[in-house]
């Protein structure tokens, strides 16, 4: 069972990583992502989910100063972003969203995207690993990366990342790459994870639902982390965040779980990263 919305795992680095968190994709930055991530503070949130493409670590960080919880009960996650690959250009985008965030570190720094050049994908990686010997970032990580992209850098660098954040949910399960991950010891978190805002696709967890006295959406989050995948799902809605987080107090059967892991058929709605080129320079 899990027990909490803070219960962490550990990751191969020794990191104490949160299972549950916010993300704050798309949300305007200023009040909409100030008062969201707010709210999820005080429902009891202790990860919040940014990046330098969104245009909202300054709210996300003013959010952190105004809770008055203790920075170190905190956990911030941010990405380089596609046009900031490369050695010192990541160092820079870094120091960015430091002063953008007005943190002195960052808990998880992500490459957004593997992008097409392998060769600034690594060096992006080798400045992502100085960083975090200068103690800059605690962890390093990557998102939208397959089994390929992540032999790669591997192979090439000695190192497994982290953390993987990737689109997963029941229609796309990813099973290959979650499978690797476990035989790399990278840890998985899905964006996405309600199906992008998909969620009247799969009727059969709102059926489920009524088992537990909970919604579809409560349903999909306990698929998630009963499978050992962390979550990061977005909302600017107040009620939204108090219900997303609501998820700890029951416990979906195996017959449940089978009956969503049956949903499966390839759909997704993200970018493939084995073609997706916005932001990246030449």
């Amino acid at each position: 069972m899990i027990n909490s919305i803070t219960d962490t795992i550990t990751l191969n680095d020794g990191t104490a990583f949160p299972r549950f968190g916010l993300g704050t994709y798309k949300m305007d930055d200023g009040r909409t992502v100030e008062d969201a991530s707010r709210w999820a503070l005080e429902y009891g949130y202790r990860h919040i989910d940014t990046a330098s493409f969104y245009g909202n670590e300054a709210g996300v960080g003013q959010a952190l100063r105004d809770c008055g919880i203790q920075r170190n009960q905190m956990f911030i996650t941010t990405k380089v972003w596609n046009a900031d690959h490369g050695f010192d250009s990541t160092l820079r985008a870094c120091e960015a969203s430091l002063r953008a965030l007005g943190l002195d570190y960052i808990d998880m720094y992500l490459m957004h995207w593997p992008g097409q050049n392998v060769d600034n994908r690594r060096r992006t990686w080798d400045a992502m690993q100085q960083l975090q010997h200068q103690q800059k970032v605690r962890a390093i990580g990557v998102s939208n990366f397959t089994p390929e992209h992540l032999n790669d850098l591997i192979s090439a660098t000695g190192t497994a990342p982290s953390v993987n954040q990737v689109e997963l949910h029941p229609l796309f399960p990813q099973k290959q790459l979650r499978q690797y991950a476990a035989d790399h010891g990278i840890a998985i978190t899905a964006w996405g994870p309600l199906l992008h805002g998909h969620l009247a696709q799969v009727p059969e967890a709102a059926a489920i639902g009524e088992a537990y006295g909970k919604t579809a959406a409560q349903v999909i989050l306990r698929w998630h982390l009963q499978n050992g995948i962390c979550i990061i799902p977005k909302s600017s809605r107040q009620h939204r965040i108090r219900e997303n987080a609501s998820i700890f107090d029951f416990e979906l059967s195996d017959a449940h779980m089978a009956a969503i892991n049956a949903l499966e058929d390839g759909t997704h709605y993200g970018a493939d990263p084995d073609t997706m080129t916005y932001g990246f320079t030449s």
